[in-house]
């Protein structure tokens, strides 16, 4: 059965389509731009200026600046008088593009757009041989996941995901272990740790440029620890009280092996905290996605891609809370909760008690 009746548009209206996905995708571009070169941050505090004022107060080059604004005035991004010719950063645009307007800055996520056009000859190249592309062609990955993160992950921890979890709040206060799977540069950690001096934090991540980082801004926190680790061989056995994984898991080359690591991992009375992307393991059921295209894409060019590189599963973003259910319960999680948070529209959050 086709699900898309493609048949039913017209040439024109298939035209038009194609037409605004390849603007798109171009905006996007340009919106990355304006995150990376802080543009949109500085608008945002201007009152409708010529594009060498622009220039002038960002430390940039004025012809730059003003193709960018171009750019930015036809998405109907910014906002330009021909008179005056004077530009400026409307407020409901800045709720959406500004470091200001974390958990809703999307010009921070628009950085994957060129991320992944990074290694587009290296997926193309995998389409013939197969196998994959590693971690180490991502040139800006751990920080853009890391602005990601703080947006996701580190801005709810306090108001939204320790208290989806009753109890939490007060365990982390009298002090338990907790361990992190695929920690990146460790923001998720480094929160925990600061308010909760009681308990100790011990981050897990294969990649020796994360963990580096992640130490150098950890200053200070003596409850607070990070490993190069291959997280598909876990040895520890009833050693942690809590494991998180945020964003982590269908990455892995051998998530099943990972998942059941996990489960030895923990003490009796522990928990494992899950948050994964939301979508589901039947393509039909995510044609009205809201973020669709997008997973697909960093699907291909990112996660399933990485985990293939290793001779792995290569599940991807869309791998969905039906196949997360049941790796699970496969693992020896009996009994999972599957939550919800306001701010985090793009991920569930599997709530997994021992």
């Amino acid at each position: 059965m086709c699900l898309c009746d493609l048949d039913l548009r017209s040439d024109e209206e298939f035209a038009q389509n194609l037409l605004a996905q390849i603007n798109g995708a171009c905006t996007t571009l340009m919106i990355s731009v304006g995150h990376r070169t802080r543009l949109f941050d500085i608008m945002d505090g201007l009152k409708p200026s010529t594009y060498q004022q622009i220039a002038e107060v960002s430390g940039l080059q004025e012809r730059y600046v003003q193709e960018w604004l171009g750019a930015m005035v036809v998405a109907r991004i910014v906002e330009y008088d021909s008179e005056s010719r004077l530009y400026r950063l409307p407020p409901v645009a800045a709720n959406f593009l500004t470091r200001r307007a974390v958990p809703n800055n999307m010009a921070a996520s628009a950085q994957f757009v060129p991320l992944l056009g990074s290694v587009e000859d290296s997926i193309v190249e995998c389409f013939s041989r197969g196998g994959g592309v590693p971690y180490e062609a991502y040139g800006r990955f751990h920080q853009v996941m890391a602005e990601e993160s703080a947006q996701t992950v580190v801005y709810g921890l306090q108001s939204a995901i320790i208290p989806m979890v009753p109890g939490l709040h007060e365990r982390l206060q009298e002090g338990i272990s907790v361990l992190d799977i695929g920690c990146g540069s460790g923001k998720a950690l480094k929160e925990m740790a600061k308010n909760y001096p009681a308990s100790h934090f011990t981050g897990y991540d294969f990649s020796p440029e994360a963990i580096a980082v992640a130490y150098a801004e950890a200053k200070g926190l003596a409850n607070l620890h990070f490993e190069v680790h291959d997280v598909a061989s876990l040895e520890d056995s009833r050693k942690f009280d809590m494991v998180t994984a945020f964003d982590a898991i269908h990455d892995q080359a051998h998530p099943d092996r990972v998942l059941a690591g996990i489960r030895k991992a923990l003490k009796a009375g522990g928990l494992f905290l899950m948050q994964d992307i939301r979508s589901s393991s039947h393509l039909e059921k995510n044609l009205d996605h809201p973020f669709g295209p997008f997973l697909y894409a960093v699907s291909c060019l990112h996660c399933m891609t990485v985990s293939l590189a290793q001779g792995g599963a290569g599940l991807g973003a869309t791998w969905g809370e039906e196949k997360a259910l049941e790796m699970l319960q496969q693992a020896g999680f009996a009994q999972v909760q599957v939550k919800r948070l306001e701010h985090d529209v793009q991920n569930n959050y599997y709530v997994c008690p021992v």
